[in-house]
């Protein structure tokens, strides 16, 4: 089993694991190397086990019948995610891919569940934990659906914004390098298609560019043309 130094990671687990409850997965942890590239699981994968990031990040991204990739999900170091279900087996619906080398624990089902009886605090950090993660994703799949293209755009900026932006005066500058190609990832849209909207913003001075850098000069007007319902920061990321 794995020992979990948690000053390795970059950022402390996003989805608010107490430390206690940390240093006890630490138990049943073991821990491996991921080369960049390489899935973790694939979509019909058995779901049987959580995965938390040590070092590294990993995207998660769910194929359609017309052959798009959409990303659901990023993560990074402090993260936790996977999915379980202790009442009827569950397949993975989506990919697992790590984008860096990472160096990740996996926490196998039956060790958890073990877990989880022996200690109802973190039985109860858990409900929260897979509540949080819900609603990250339902928050994101309303986007696609109810707002069109660009306002799915406008909420992918703002959750770049608040996982990856640094703010000086009145702008945000997204401090990640992103291509146009990736951002179509996010929301089923070709490059050419996200280059004709980031360009209409642009026009409107919603949005800059600087030395490949993404800037939000007026982060109320995407959050008009996408509706945003100002959600907690712990649900508008990415």
């Amino acid at each position: 089993m794995a020992t979990l130094n948690l000053e390795r990671t970059t950022h402390q687990n996003t989805f608010h694991l107490s430390e206690k409850t940390l240093t006890a997965l630490t138990e049943i942890m073991y821990e491996q190397k991921v080369d960049a590239g390489t899935y973790l699981f694939w979509e019909g994968y058995a779901a049987d086990k959580l995965f938390y990031i040590i070092e590294g990040n990993v995207k998660i991204v769910k194929g359609t019948a017309d052959g798009k990739d959409y990303i659901l999900n990023m993560y990074g170091s402090g993260d936790l995610f996977g999915e379980l279900s202790s009442f009827m087996p569950i397949n993975y619906s989506y990919n697992a891919i790590a984008l860096s080398d990472c160096v990740i624990s996996v926490i196998q089902q039956q060790d958890l569940e073990i877990l989880l009886w022996q200690h109802g605090e973190i039985a109860v950090e858990f409900l929260k934990w897979t509540s949080l993660l819900n609603q990250t994703t339902q928050s994101k799949l309303r986007d696609l659906t109810f707002h069109g293209k660009l306002g799915a755009l406008c909420s992918t900026l703002i959750r770049m914004a608040n996982s990856y932006g640094k703010t000086f005066e009145d702008e945000i500058r997204i401090t990640k390098k992103v291509k146009n190609g990736e951002l179509g990832e996010y929301i089923g849209a070709t490059r050419e298609s996200v280059n004709r909207m980031l360009s209409d913003l642009r026009d409107k001075e919603i949005l800059s560019q600087d030395k490949g850098y993404l800037v939000i000069n007026n982060l109320k007007a995407l959050k008009d043309i996408c509706h945003c319902e100002n959600c907690p920061l712990e649900i508008c990321r990415m």
